[in-house]
């Protein structure tokens, strides 16, 4: 039996977080995942400041992990009736193509002295000194970072999410729109609400484009092209991707004990904007952090967790639930135009850990009563 202090499943942001994370206790820990890498994975591929700020405490260079990317400073949303607001983010966001991500990501964990290992993980066993894995591998504890349809999360006996907390998306590449620029365009619509489109420019002629809304729509293949095709005319992608996005609204609690689970595989993805990359980071950097305290890592995982999320995730349910209304999103959208303050802080809501804030909720609130500020 081959022994490790911590073995991570699944190599993308939120397992080599986890590694990272082990690593500056000086823990060992082997991370697995089915694919080799770089590999592509399906995503919007958008990367907000604070993602890069949780990877830079952890000891990665952020500017290694962008490099070749330009900097992304504005933002484009367009609300369901039809409301648009344009304007440069707080600090500005990074659109790198997750095959790129993902493998900088995982080699700055191999710097640190993480172990990589090519392994489709199909059993796994738990008990009261730690887990196996595939009757082989043997860890003290173990973090479970293998995304939506994770095989550590069923070993748990834990749910997939229910369909209205489950979204689904289409993803490809195509040419940016045209005089889009450095700018994040987000496109909602009243039609199969909640839903929207993106374009994400990586800033070599290219965007990352695509399509999503919940399961609970009926969601299909032709409805969601269809849908990308309705709200960004004139795109044309090359080989769309789906991927499911088990929203934050319904994650599970988690288990006490030597098993974490991280990112994607706890139902980490923000139910306003789908973004996922922040949470994976951050929950991977706190599963390692936690793992130090072995048969109470679970414990320690959940109050991390409380104490660095709590807050945003209740407020980000709440403005989901909002949201479902279609005049909260356009007066929201105005609100946000007439502010930059509010527009920061909708923002932050939706790509980081922000808050719902009271001068967002006021300023809102008057252009749904149909007022001014």
């Amino acid at each position: 039996m081959e022994r490790w202090d911590v073995v991570v499943v699944g190599g993308g942001p939120a397992g080599a977080a986890a590694a990272l994370a082990v690593r500056r206790t000086g823990a060992s820990v082997l991370v697995v995942d089915r694919a080799d890498f770089p590999r592509d994975k399906v995503c919007g591929d958008g990367v907000a400041p604070e993602a890069l700020d949780v990877l830079a405490g952890l000891g990665a260079d952020p500017g290694e992990l962008v490099a070749g990317y330009p900097p992304v400073p504005r933002l484009s949303l367009r609300s369901p009736g039809g409301a648009v607001v344009e304007r440069d983010t707080h600090r500005p966001s990074y659109v790198v193509p997750r095959e790129v991500l993902d493998a900088r990501l995982l080699a700055a964990a191999r710097a640190a002295g993480a172990h990589f290992r090519r392994h489709a993980v199909r059993t796994v066993t738990v008990d009261a000194d730690g887990a196996t894995v595939d009757g082989g591998l043997r860890a003290e504890v173990l973090i479970g970072a293998d995304g939506a349809e994770s095989v550590v999360r069923r070993a748990l006996g834990l749910s997939s999410n229910r369909p209205d907390r489950l979204a689904v998306a289409i993803r490809g590449y195509a040419p940016a729109l045209p005089a889009q620029g450095l700018t994040q365009v987000l496109v909602t619509t009243e039609q199969r609400w909640p839903a929207y489109a993106w374009s994400f420019p990586l800033g070599d002629g290219r965007a990352n484009v695509g399509y999503g809304e919940l399961v609970s729509g009926g969601a299909t293949r032709a409805a969601l092209v269809d849908g990308l095709h309705r709200l960004l005319p004139g795109v044309v992608p090359a080989a769309l991707r789906a991927h499911r996005l088990p929203l934050s609204t319904g994650r599970p609690r988690l288990p006490d004990g030597r098993v974490l689970l991280a990112g994607d595989a706890a139902s980490l993805v923000n139910p306003l904007t789908g973004e996922g990359i922040f949470y994976a980071v951050l929950s991977g950097a706190l599963a390692g952090t936690a793992a130090t305290a072995g048969a109470g890592a679970g414990a320690r995982y959940r109050r991390l967790l409380r104490r660095r999320l709590a807050g945003h995730l209740r407020a980000s349910r709440l403005a989901s639930e909002l949201s479902r209304w279609p005049p909260v999103m356009d007066a929201a959208v105005r609100a946000a135009g007439a502010d930059q303050r509010v527009f920061d802080d909708v923002v932050a809501l939706g790509l980081s850990d922000g808050r719902l804030t009271g001068r967002t909720v006021a300023a809102a609130a008057r252009r749904l009563a149909g007022g001014r500020d």
